[in-house]
């Protein structure tokens, strides 16, 4: 069992940055991607970024909307997974997951390969 808890969440006007932290806790021997979703008012919850926690080389994937704004990293001696979010943008505006998988594609990680989810963090974009 994997345990994910997400901090860093708030408030701030576009064009501002916020680091999103999830501490992991448990078993990831089966883990083999890492990543962040959000789920907006009234939307599905869709994927933002993946990192890969088992190759030899770090493989970071990430959608459209936040390529060249968001950076996925791991610390794996803190046990931590982070998303640096710069040049927000209100429809950033969100709740963001993170999730935990056993996926072995080269991609982004789709949800239902998702294993482990936290509870999320609200992020807020004002205009």
């Amino acid at each position: 069992q994997v345990q994910l808890v997400e901090s860093g969440g708030g408030s701030v006007q576009a064009g501002g940055s916020l680091r999103l932290s999830c501490a992991v806790s448990g078993y990831t021997g089966s883990i083999t991607r890492m990543g962040w979703f959000r789920q907006a008012p009234g939307a599905e919850r869709e994927p933002v970024a993946t990192i890969t926690t088992n190759a030899p080389s770090t493989e970071t994937y990430y959608v459209p909307p936040v390529k060249g704004r968001f950076t996925v990293s791991r610390d794996n001696a803190a046990n931590t997974l982070f998303l640096q979010m710069t040049n927000l943008k209100p429809e950033d505006t969100a709740m963001y997951y993170c999730a935990a998988g056993s996926s072995f594609r080269w991609d982004i990680m789709a949800r239902a390969e998702v294993k482990y989810w936290g509870q999320g963090t609200l992020v807020t974009v004002s205009s």
